[in-house]
C-alpha cells in the first residue's frame, strides 16, 4: 500500500502531457518540449520521469523508473528513521509521598525531559486517601516547579477518577545541559583572560635590557654626575 502510494505521486512516460518540460541533470538542466524529452528517454534506455509537476515548466529527470522509486524509498526511510520519537515516561506518586521517593522521582524525570521525552505525573489516591486530593496537587504543583528549567507544564494538575494528572513536556532538547556547559565556558574564559591579564603585569614590572629598575639606577648615578654628588 505505501509503495502504491510513492509510486502513484509521479507521472511517467506518457502520462506527461504537458507541451514542454525541463530536464535536469548532474550538468545542470534544459527546457525541451515533451515529445522530445521522450525521444531523448527512449534513446538512452530509461524512463521520463517528472519530479516536480508544479514547476514552470515541470522538473522531469531521464532515469530507470524502478531505480527512481527505490531511491525515493530509500530517501524516505531514512527520513522517518531521523525523526525523533518522543515517548511518555509516567512517574507514579501516593499522596504521602516522604522525601527520599519525592527526590528519586524527581532525578528520573529530569532524565526523561533531557532525552527529549514528556512526563506524564500522577497521584493515584487508594480508597480514603481522596481525601488529600488538595495534598495531591500540592505535590504536582512542587514537582513542576523543581522541574521548570527541564519542562514546562502542557496541563494543571486535573483529577480523573482516583489519579490526579499532571503533563510535563520537554523544554528545547540538552537546553539544561547545554546552559551548565555554557557557565562552565564562560567560567574557563574568565580565568584565561585573568591569567594573560596578570602575566602581562608580571612582563611590564620585569626588568628587559635593563628594564624600568635599570633605567632608574642609570637616571639615579646620571644625577650625581650632574650635581657632582660623588661618594
Amino acid at each position: 500500500m505505501k509503495n502504491d502510494k510513492i509510486k502513484n505521486q509521479y507521472r511517467v512516460n506518457e502520462q506527461i502531457r504537458v507541451r514542454e518540460v525541463r530536464i535536469v541533470s548532474d550538468g545542470g538542466s534544459t527546457v525541451v518540449p515533451t515529445r522530445q524529452a521522450l525521444d531523448m528517454a527512449r534513446e538512452q534506455g530509461v524512463d521520463l520521469v517528472e519530479i516536480s509537476p508544479n514547476a514552470n515548466p515541470p522538473v522531469c529527470r531521464l532515469i530507470d523508473y524502478s531505480k527512481f522509486l527505490y531511491q525515493q524509498k530509500k530517501r524516505a526511510k531514512e527520513m522517518k528513521a531521523k525523526q525523533v520519537k518522543v515517548e511518555v515516561k509516567e512517574i507514579r506518586f501516593g499522596p504521602q509521598t516522604d522525601e527520599h521517593d519525592y527526590q528519586f522521582k524527581l532525578k528520573h524525570a529530569k532524565e526523561f525531559l533531557e532525552d527529549g521525552n514528556k512526563v506524564r505525573a500522577y497521584v493515584f489516591f487508594r480508597g480514603r486517601s481522596i481525601l488529600f486530593k488538595e495534598q495531591g496537587e500540592v505535590l504536582l504543583l512542587r514537582f513542576a516547579n523543581d522541574l521548570e528549567e527541564y519542562g514546562k507544564v502542557e496541563s494543571m494538575p486535573s483529577l480523573e477518577g482516583k489519579k490526579m494528572f499532571l503533563y510535563l513536556a520537554p523544554k528545547k532538547a540538552g537546553s539544561a545541559k547545554k546552559s551548565q556547559q555554557a557557565r562552565d565556558r564562560e567560567t574557563k574564559e574568565a580565568e584565561a583572560k585573568e591569567t594573560v591579564r596578570q602575566a602581562d603585569a608580571v612582563d611590564a614590572e620585569t626588568p628587559a635590557n635593563g628594564g624600568l629598575l635599570a633605567n632608574a639606577k642609570i637616571s639615579a648615578d646620571a644625577l650625581k654626575k650632574l650635581t657632582g654628588d660623588n661618594e
